[in-house]
């Protein structure tokens, strides 16, 4: 977890710049929530924004104003600040929370594995994580998701914490950056970054963490990631907004599994799928990739949990007893889709 109490003291900085996307054309019986993507214009976090300009937000009730986070504030941190609603961000932090004793749940679960790879640079010859040893590996954030899964890999391979050095780089350009100087020998980030370095010949894919196959090798099992999560007493006191998010998510999530990764990218802001990092049709074929990692149905995978909590045991983050079940709940996402008109 980020360091909570100094990104609330930048809540006044972050404010001038937190509005990035509202729902337009509210009614005036809609509920308003707020919601900070860790990262909205990530590929990983595409469900998000396809949710808002499809209008399923609007469609069932919710005006929804989305925002994403940025160095002053992270989105699980502004959650559980009070400085919005809710946060999409990884399943991992209300363990995290609840180690801190913060009372935080999962609604709606997104994907079941990381959609991540860990990019190293060329000529590194970097084929195992025991590699790393004296070198410099580039993470998110230290204490970011990234960090715990690059953690688990090292301890997974025998390689301690202290035998390599990790580094917060961030996504995207600054990431690239870092393995071109040689500041880190690899970096763990998502697509459209992933195909950005490959095409560029600035390094390739050492470690599969974006597919089912590749979260099963490296991780053991499924490893829910893209989520939101919520103060659980915000659900307490708020169940129709709740429900009306997740019945809006699960319905992006089904319109997802029936359509094309063209028919995605069509529905997502331009600049997010053509860029200086890459083309329309890059983010396609990456999308077309990776686009397994998605969920259809929002509900939690059976096995998530238990693997989540065994990578961060083995990553060392895991500092007393956790308690799974007060972590996430189905009980929103079955609602939606029955409602919905789905069997699930």
């Amino acid at each position: 977890m980020k360091q909570i109490m100094q990104r609330v003291a930048l809540g006044a900085l972050m404010a001038a710049t937190l509005s990035l996307t509202t729902g337009v054309g509210a009614r005036a019986d809609d509920m308003k929530v707020t919601m900070m993507v860790g990262g909205v214009d990530k590929q990983i976090y595409l469900p998000y924004q396809l949710a808002q300009n499809l209008g399923f937000f609007k469609k069932h009730g919710i005006d929804m104003e989305l925002s994403t986070e940025n160095d002053a504030v992270g989105a699980e941190d502004a959650m559980i600040s009070g400085q919005v609603d809710m946060a999409g961000a990884w399943y991992n932090h209300t363990i995290d929370f609840q180690l801190h004793g913060k009372k935080v749940i999962e609604i709606v679960q997104l994907s079941g594995a990381p959609g991540e790879r860990e990019m190293c640079a060329k000529d590194s010859n970097i084929k195992s994580p025991a590699d790393w040893a004296d070198k410099t590996v580039g993470v998110t954030d230290i204490g970011s998701g990234t960090d715990a899964l690059t953690l688990y890999l090292a301890a997974h391979s025998g390689l301690t914490s202290d035998k390599f050095s990790r580094l917060g780089v961030g996504a995207g350009a600054t990431l690239i950056a870092g393995l071109i100087h040689g500041q880190i020998v690899c970096g763990m980030t998502t697509q459209p970054t992933v195909s950005a370095i490959e095409k560029k010949g600035i390094g390739y894919s050492a470690f599969d963490l974006a597919t089912t196959e590749g979260v099963k090798k490296w991780l053991g099992g499924t490893w829910p990631t893209a989520s939101i999560i919520v103060r659980a007493d915000w659900v307490e006191k708020h169940p129709e907004e709740t429900q009306r998010v997740v019945t809006a998510m699960v319905e992006t999530m089904h319109w997802i599994s029936t359509h094309s990764a063209a028919d995605i990218a069509d529905n997502l802001p331009k600049d997010f799928v053509s860029n200086q990092l890459t083309s329309r049709q890059d983010y396609i074929d990456a999308l077309n990739q990776d686009k397994g990692q998605f969920l259809p149905d929002g509900m939690m995978p059976p096995d998530g949990p238990a693997t989540v909590l065994d990578v961060l045991k083995k990553a060392g983050k895991i500092t007393g007893p956790v308690d799974l079940a007060s972590t996430y709940t189905n009980d929103y996402v079955i609602k939606a889709n029955k409602e919905l008109g789905f069997t699930k």
